[in-house]
């Protein structure tokens, strides 16, 4: 079986989204990758992110709206699924882990 290509996104890729992409980088069968929407994020999202995912994870509803403003026809058929998480944690906290796991698990079996 193909490995599942996971991308996660928040604004700045400061917490959020690189506590995801090592969260889920540990797991088998997936590769994890992460990006942030802003112009000043560690690494931002491109299109091609979009094509590489075969799921994309963001944090917020922003994100998503971001993304499919950005990248028009690229994100048409992307799959995209909000997690709600909000920008209160750091990278690797411990509740921030926890939610991922909890949060992102269901879309992978």
């Amino acid at each position: 079986m193909k490995n599942r290509n996971l991308l996660f996104v928040c604004s700045r890729n400061q917490w959020r989204s690189p506590t995801a992409e090592t969260v889920w980088a540990k797991e088998v069968g997936v590769n994890a990758r992460s990006a942030g929407t802003s112009p000043n994020a560690r690494r931002t999202i491109t299109e091609a992110d979009i094509g590489w995912a075969d799921i994309i994870f963001v944090m917020e509803n922003k994100h998503r709206a971001i993304i499919k403003a950005k990248f028009g026809q690229a994100a048409e058929y992307a799959v995209i699924h909000v997690l709600g998480i909000p920008d209160d944690y750091q990278y690797m906290d411990d509740d921030l882990v926890d939610l991922l796991e909890q949060l992102v698990e269901p879309y992978l079996r």
